[in-house]
């Protein structure tokens, strides 16, 4: 199991995604809480990003909605982080 780190931009990502659509809130936290036990599960269709996110991971929250995030060990614990870099649409997040 992984745990999770929210970034500031994903704070602002997520309050911005559920400001406009209000139901949002609980698939984000449905997708999250799956993520942190597999994050390649099928439904959440995990793949590496290319270009200027080269090193990052999305995965889909629902059709036009995204969760880009990263892979990294605690400096402290060295137990598995993932965090949560941003949240919204396709083209926001992309």
């Amino acid at each position: 199991m992984y745990k999770l780190a929210w970034s500031q931009s994903f704070q602002r990502g997520f309050k911005k995604a559920v400001k406009s659509n209000p139901h949002l809130e609980q698939k984000i936290f449905d997708m999250l809480e799956v993520l942190c036990e597999e994050p390649f599960d099928s439904r959440l269709r995990s793949h590496k990003l290319h270009g200027r996110l080269d090193g990052l991971w999305a995965c889909t929250v629902e059709h036009d909605c995204r969760i880009v995030f990263a892979f990294e060990k605690e400096p402290q614990t060295g137990d598995q982080l993932i965090v949560l870099v941003d949240v919204g649409k396709h083209d926001e997040v992309y």
